[in-house]
């Protein structure tokens, strides 16, 4: 074959160590990119076919780029509450506008997690990507505050939505339920003074008052009599239905449940002053004791009378504070009063080969037919790994690697430039031999 085989086997030599060349600049300049997959160059051989057994054709090199998309990055904690990573497979959803497929919004897959509440109240990252989500129902929140977290449905893209916490408050919460924990002296007699406990209670407006609840002693043995009062409070009234004012404690002192009346449902009433407060009226609660023959309530002792709990479910109006993320991808919003709101689910979007997935800027990607198709799955379940909450994803880059394959990648490129040379002089030799 010519020398110029050899040449032009030699600038495919340059052209591929230059690419190569490439991958690792873009590798190093992106050493500190949450989520980023280095890029590796595969260099593979060009052939050319022999025209004899006797004589060699060159053909060259050809290289191609490489990421290693499902290959995971070191978690690094982070002090935000929403910088979020994933803890094995998958990707977050994100579409580049934040009206999302109502809008023709396009969606794109990342793992680079480090989302802020910008002044929308979209969760966005810093390639300005928002986070797609589910939103919750109310049924769907409850659930999930009863303990119920597996609520993902959405299948499709097209059911998903910007996560965004504008606008949210809290709700007031009139006050239902009561858990008390005391003891009732056993030493107390019907002329003993009556045992009381103040029970602050929340109207449906959330304003507070303070109920009182007196114990007393009656001639029945190990029984006592409960009767309900408000303090400044106008004229509302408390009202125990008939026959639902009886505690009664077993001859150890535990809770007869059987016996006690004022463990029926709504055994108590208010009816509110509207001079006071325009709240729903009447407003019924129910009173939690304790457990039948177990000291985990109310109980009859000796000793001194004591209040080592009182518990109610009401709320005051409440004003937004932020929000966090669970491991299982619920968004929970948060408010000044105590309350906390499940608001969305994240989903995890797995594919079948991730490595095939096509890279867009702003570290994100597009499915393929060599990804093939997505499948929305919930954080944690199946081939979808965990979301690790204040967390980020750190690059795969390795700086020392990557210096390792810059000076190889410099002497091939090199050595190449010297068989260019070398071709060049070898020509000049040919052309001489003419004179």
């Amino acid at each position: 074959m010519s020398i110029f085989g050899a040449l032009y086997s030699a600038v495919s030599g340059l052209n591929a160590n230059s690419q190569a060349l490439d991958m690792i600049a873009d590798n190093i300049s992106n050493s500190n990119t949450p989520g980023y997959k280095e890029t590796q160059p595969l260099f593979s051989t060009l052939v050319t076919q022999d025209p004899t057994e006797t004589t060699y054709t060159p053909g060259g090199v050809q290289v191609s780029p490489f990421s290693a998309i499902d290959q995971q990055g070191l978690l690094q904690a982070s002090t935000s509450p929403t910088s979020l990573a994933i803890q094995g497979g998958g990707f977050f959803v994100v579409n580049n506008n934040a009206a999302g497929a109502s809008a023709n919004g396009a969606f794109s897959f990342t793992r680079a997690g480090a989302f802020t509440i910008d002044a929308n109240g979209n969760l966005r990252n810093s390639a300005g990507l928002y986070l797609q989500g589910q939103a919750l129902t109310a049924a769907q929140a409850q659930a999930i505050q009863n303990g119920d977290f597996s609520q993902l449905t959405a299948t499709s893209l097209t059911s998903l939505e910007t996560v965004n916490v504008n606008g949210l408050s809290g709700t007031a919460q009139a006050s239902a339920n009561v858990t008390l924990a005391a003891n009732l002296p056993a030493s107390d007699t019907t002329a003993s003074p009556a045992r009381t406990v103040t029970v602050p209670v929340y109207d449906s407006l959330g304003n507070e008052h303070d109920l009182t609840l007196s114990f007393t002693r009656t001639a029945t043995a190990n029984q006592w009599q409960v009767a309900g009062s408000l303090a400044n409070a106008g004229a509302s009234t408390v009202t125990i239905a008939g026959g639902d004012d009886i505690v009664q404690f077993n001859p150890d002192g535990t809770l007869n449940a059987a016996g006690t009346t004022f463990n029926a449902a709504n055994a108590l009433s208010i009816a509110w002053d509207p001079g006071v407060t325009g709240a729903t009226t009447p407003q019924t609660l129910n009173f939690n004791l304790g457990s039948d023959g177990q000291a985990d309530g109310l109980g009859q002792f000796g000793g001194p009378f004591s209040v080592s709990r009182v518990n109610q479910d009401g709320l005051r109006y409440g004003n937004f504070t932020g929000i966090n993320v669970d491991q299982n991808g619920i968004v929970t919003a948060n408010f000044d009063n105590g309350e906390q709101r499940p608001i969305f689910i994240i989903p995890v979007a797995t594919f079948q080969n991730p490595d095939g997935l096509a890279a867009q800027t702003g570290n994100t990607y597009l499915q393929t037919d060599n990804s093939g198709g997505y499948l929305l799955r919930q954080s944690g379940t199946g081939a979808a790994g965990q979301i690790a909450p204040s967390a980020l994803e750190g690059s795969t880059v390795d700086i020392a690697t990557e210096f390792s394959n810059l000076i190889i990648t410099q002497r091939a490129y090199s050595a190449n430039a010297k068989v260019i040379t070398t071709s060049d002089e070898m020509l000049q030799e040919l052309i001489d031999a003419k004179r």
